[in-house]
């Protein structure tokens, strides 16, 4: 660990009211909700930073892997993982990491996992901690892919990547101890936004649909600023020109917003979609997007368990090592997954 992670750690261990005189001297309150203190206590240090949409696509990945590094917590006792290859539809790797637990069930199907970064950042290590916690409390093997990003592979490079591993796990999840043919898909921000798309895809396709859909803060109507993005538009790490500047990168020039493999939101029929697990953070311009989402799919019949954790921020599945709100929250999403799994019923046919 860096001189730099040491102390940025250590300073966010001190107590509430500490890192709230350090940073404003006062609580962050908005739209209702007060934002937890270490929250703020990066938020201010954030803003000493050049703003990610000043930074090339490179510049900004690797800034972000930097500093999710400092943050990141020991991943999940008694899960191992490898990471690999798979071949996309043009033929080209996509890089993958399978994880397993040692209490894995026979009848728990895969998950494919996609990481966020609003199609421009993350990799793998992204949501490398989350993914140990949804194996463990699943007692699932985790499919986490390092789809394409942009701008060098624009919409839809990435989507289609996810598609492919999807199809992947219906074929080689019993490889990995899960039942053949079926599978789960989760994924937060970004991530969310293509674990919508893939289920609906499934759907339109005729193709065997996913059992559950996990969605974290989903970004899922592109085409529309819901009011969040102004309550919530300068918080940290996400703030509203951030999430404009990742979507001028991923999607090409001319093309449709209202697009259902871009909004999965604009999406008429949605009566046929799996069972949904959806969790949005308070201080996010996302946050009005996913749970207008979530209504969406229960007008439409789709049991779904929605929850708002108001004190945290876009991101939390990946400040579960400095923000122990986060690490509780995770645990809990990662339960509700489990006990989603425990409702499923696999055709042996």
């Amino acid at each position: 660990m860096s001189l730099q992670a040491t102390i940025a750690k250590l300073l966010l261990k001190l107590p509430d009211s500490f890192l709230v005189r350090m940073s404003g001297g006062k609580p962050v309150e908005l739209g209702g909700r007060t934002l937890d203190p270490r929250f703020q206590f990066m938020m201010t240090g954030a803003k000493r930073q050049p703003a990610m949409s000043s930074l090339s696509p490179q510049e900004a990945r690797a800034a972000s892997a930097d500093g999710l590094a400092m943050f990141a917590d020991k991943a999940e006792l008694g899960v191992i993982w490898e990471d690999s290859a798979i071949a996309g539809g043009d033929g080209h790797q996509i890089p993958v990491r399978i994880y397993r637990p040692d209490n894995q069930d026979a009848n728990a199907p895969m998950m494919v996992y996609y990481h966020f970064g609003g199609g421009v950042i993350g990799d793998l290590e992204t949501c490398h901690v989350f993914c140990t916690m949804i194996a463990r409390a699943a007692k699932c093997p985790v499919l986490s892919v390092d789809y394409r990003l942009a701008p060098e592979h624009k919409f839809p490079a990435g989507l289609e990547d996810c598609i492919d591993a999807y199809d992947w796990a219906l074929r080689n999840a019993r490889k990995y101890g899960a039942p053949a043919g079926v599978a789960t898909v989760g994924g937060d921000s970004m991530g969310g936004n293509f674990s919508a798309i893939v289920a609906q895809e499934m759907v339109r396709e005729r193709k065997p649909v996913p059992l559950l859909q996990l969605l974290i803060y989903p970004a899922t109507d592109i085409d529309r600023e819901f009011p969040s993005y102004q309550t919530y538009g300068e918080t940290y790490p996400l703030d509203a020109d951030t999430m404009r500047w990742f979507m001028e990168q991923y999607i090409p020039e001319g093309q449709d917003r209202a697009d259902v493999r871009l909004s999965p939101a604009r999406e008429a029929n949605l009566e046929k979609l799996p069972p949904a697990v959806i969790a949005t953070a308070g201080f996010d311009p996302l946050v009005d997007d996913g749970a207008a989402y979530a209504q969406l799919l229960r007008k439409s019949g789709v049991k779904v368990e929605y929850k708002c954790y108001d004190s945290l921020a876009h991101g939390f599945t990946a400040f579960t090592g400095v923000v122990p709100a986060a690490r509780k929250a995770c645990a809990e999403i990662a339960s509700r997954v489990a006990e989603a799994y425990k409702t499923i019923e696999i055709d042996e046919d």
